[in-house]
């Protein structure tokens, strides 16, 4: 058995180094190959792809590189949904930490309870009879209390620490879940959740709402032409234009890919496509050019699409009826706002 062991352990260990020499160089061409960031999720997602760890990731990446069709950063945040589960790692990891933070505060009181109660008798006794053993028993006790104290402040310090360590953790993984990194938007989920609330209010003080979806026009000649850093600058735009119609009343998120959606609170679907127009009309005047090359782009537009939220039985069905609308923008020859 020893023979064999020394036989097939080495045979083993070199084909596990090169196992794991060729996962990183697939890891390594997985990101390189697609333009993609060195981040931690991308990396995070490179692994469960080549590794097989993220089984249904790899099988839609496998198809789209079948079709033809790139592996995007926008094509992947839409399809990964990492940030929940890191969110939810998180959270899990803080109630763990806090359960435990409350065991070793609740055996702090009860040893010190259960340290003075102890005292109170040697006091006592002390008092009553002035016996050397007693004052003995007296600092031994004292000495011992001192010991487990100074033990369970250092552990409440330490849980202390990690506790917040974990809400500071919490709070970023949770802001990285609810916004596109590309942007600085909203994303698809944290808008949903935004909308949901508005309609409520909305209902309650009977205020008009209204939603819109706007696709960036002839995005993929760009991503032909010019490279998808490009593009990505494009997506930055467009993002940082209609951002600056934002305010409490009016939202507007990342959808997924060149894709935006928006909500104006307080603003009927006239309403809504007459400020969407504006910023439509002003970008148009636009010209960009690639920063590589450089290249002349020319001029970039998007088209639109605004429903009034409450003609329809849903938000859902309202958001159903901008995006025909944006549809229709789109075949009238895009660059312009339909409303529904």
């Amino acid at each position: 058995a020893t023979e064999t062991e020394v036989k097939v352990g080495p045979a083993a260990a070199s084909a596990r180094e090169l196992a794991h020499r060729q996962l990183i160089e697939d890891i390594g061409a997985f990101l390189i190959d697609n333009d993609l960031e060195i981040s931690e999720a991308n990396l995070t997602i490179a692994f469960g792809v080549c590794s097989g760890n993220n089984l249904a990731l790899a099988k839609q990446v496998t198809e789209r590189q079948a079709s033809g069709l790139p592996i995007t950063q926008a094509w992947l945040d839409e399809h990964w949904q990492g940030g929940e589960d890191a969110v939810g790692r998180i959270a899990d990891r803080l109630d763990r930490s806090l359960e435990s933070f409350a065991a070793t505060t609740r055996n702090a009181s009860n040893t010190a309870a259960q340290y003075n109660s102890e005292m109170q008798v040697h006091v006592e006794r002390v008092g009553e009879a002035q016996e050397r053993e007693e004052i003995r028993n007296l600092t031994t006790l004292a000495i011992a209390m001192l010991e487990r104290t100074q033990h369970l402040e250092h552990e409440m310090k330490r849980s202390e620490r990690e506790a917040q360590t974990l809400r500071n953790s919490l709070a970023k993984a949770r802001r990285d879940a609810d916004h596109d990194h590309l942007t600085g938007l909203p994303n698809r989920r944290a808008f949903e959740g935004l909308l949901e609330r508005h309609y409520r209010e909305a209902q309650k003080e009977l205020d008009a709402l209204s939603v819109a979806f706007c696709d960036i026009d002839n995005f993929k000649l760009v991503n032909d032409l010019h490279g998808h850093d490009t593009g990505d600058r494009v997506i930055q735009a467009i993002a940082s234009a209609l951002a600056q119609i934002s305010d409490d009343n009016c939202h507007v998120a990342r959808h997924g890919g060149e894709e935006f959606v928006m909500l104006f609170r307080g603003a009927g679907k006239t309403e809504a496509k007459r400020r969407l127009d504006e910023v439509r009309e002003a970008f148009a005047q636009r010209n960009f050019i690639n920063r590589r090359t450089d290249e002349p782009i020319g001029k970039i537009t998007f088209s639109g699409g605004v429903a009034d939220v409450f003609a329809y039985p849903s938000t859902r069905d309202a958001l159903k009826a901008a995006d025909v609308a944006l549809y229709v923008a789109k075949e009238q020859g895009r660059n312009c706002v339909i409303a529904a």
